[in-house]
């Protein structure tokens, strides 16, 4: 007899639908509106493998609104992942990474939620083969499809729905609801299918491994320097050992090994940028939304991200993610350490 564990298979469709039956109140929009993502993230993942093959790696020869160059890919995925959007009928408004201004959609294909994304995180790391991904969130707009541009500039704490998909040597989808939930998924090639391979996952509250870049630790403030002196050179009385560091340089796959095995991620402000680096609305809130389902915590240092309401769609802001125990140490050093954030810094 076949073993029913084995054909019993947990897809990413079903799960959401699953889902959808727990709540008798669903209309169903939602479940939809997710179909979208997930045609758009199989498609990212299929150029993203061949994309030497079919010269896709390279400039574009355009620059997004970060003043950052686009690649051909960056354009292709942003188009893919618009059009799959609008086509499913739910949602009124899109924020993207690659687009100046808010993406408006047409009035007979609205819906009553807004998505923002990045389609392509990392993608300055494509040509040497390095993970990238794509980051979301999802909100309900109070007001349906008849909602303004003003309904989208709300708390994080309003967010619905969140996650990443990462493209490497698999293509993993990591998603959550709310819920103190968060689940992982693996694409099937054969099935194109993406299918429960980590459910319920967990961050651990206290790591061994921190994840920020240290080309820049000469412009962090006294709070941020004193936090990683403190994981590096831990004081013999702690009896704790030195943190090891890892960084790809691609937000996706830090975030994805510190909600795996713990730890601590950063991007913090600096002397060159004040205000952080990491965009609020389509990187910082669904990576916090994540980590928080997943157990841990995520800030800016004095304030938890999650708290912070933009004043415009492309707004930035520092960040640090991982497991409670070592934010919480995070917390400490910014309220015992001048910074940038309070403006005691100098």
């Amino acid at each position: 007899m076949t073993d029913h564990h084995k054909t019993n298979i947990m897809t990413l469709t079903r799960y959401v639908l699953e889902q959808q039956r727990d709540h008798p109140d669903a209309t169903g929009d939602l479940t939809i509106a997710m179909n979208g993502v997930q045609v758009g993230c199989k498609f990212v993942e299929t150029c993203v493998r061949k994309a030497r093959l079919v010269n896709l790696v390279g400039l574009a020869g355009n620059t997004n609104v970060q003043g950052e160059d686009q690649k051909k890919l960056d354009v292709l995925s942003n188009e893919m992942f618009v059009n799959a959007l609008m086509a499913s009928g739910k949602f009124s408004f899109m924020v993207s990474e690659e687009v100046d201004d808010i993406v408006v959609v047409p009035e007979e294909l609205r819906g009553k939620y807004c998505i923002t994304f990045d389609p392509l995180d990392g993608s300055s790391n494509i040509d040497a083969g390095v993970n990238v991904g794509t980051i979301f969130g999802i909100w309900r707009l109070p007001s349906g499809p008849k909602a303004t541009v003003d309904e989208i500039l709300v708390p994080g704490s309003e967010i619905i729905a969140g996650g990443y998909c990462m493209y490497g040597s698999s293509c993993n989808l990591v998603l959550t609801f709310g819920n103190n939930r968060v689940e992982g998924f693996t694409l099937d090639p054969a099935l194109g299918e993406f299918i429960l391979t980590h459910p319920n996952i967990r961050i651990p509250p206290r790591g061994k491994i921190y994840s920020v870049n240290e080309g820049n630790s000469m412009y962090w403030d006294d709070a941020t320097k004193a936090y990683f002196d403190s994981i590096k050179f831990p004081s013999p009385d702690s009896g704790r050992k030195p943190y090891s560091a890892r960084y790809i340089g691609s937000m996706v796959a830090d975030v994805h090994r510190t909600l795996l095995y713990g730890g601590v991620f950063a991007y913090p402000s600096d002397r060159k940028s004040r205000s952080g680096k990491l965009r609020i609305l389509y990187e910082s809130f669904p990576m916090a939304f994540i980590t928080e389902q997943a157990g841990g915590k995520a800030t800016t240092g004095t304030k938890r991200v999650l708290d912070l309401v933009p004043e415009h769609i492309h707004d930035r802001c520092p960040i640090f993610l991982g497991g409670t125990d070592d934010i919480t140490d995070v917390e400490a050093a910014f309220a015992s350490n001048k910074s940038w954030l309070n403006d005691t810094q100098k």
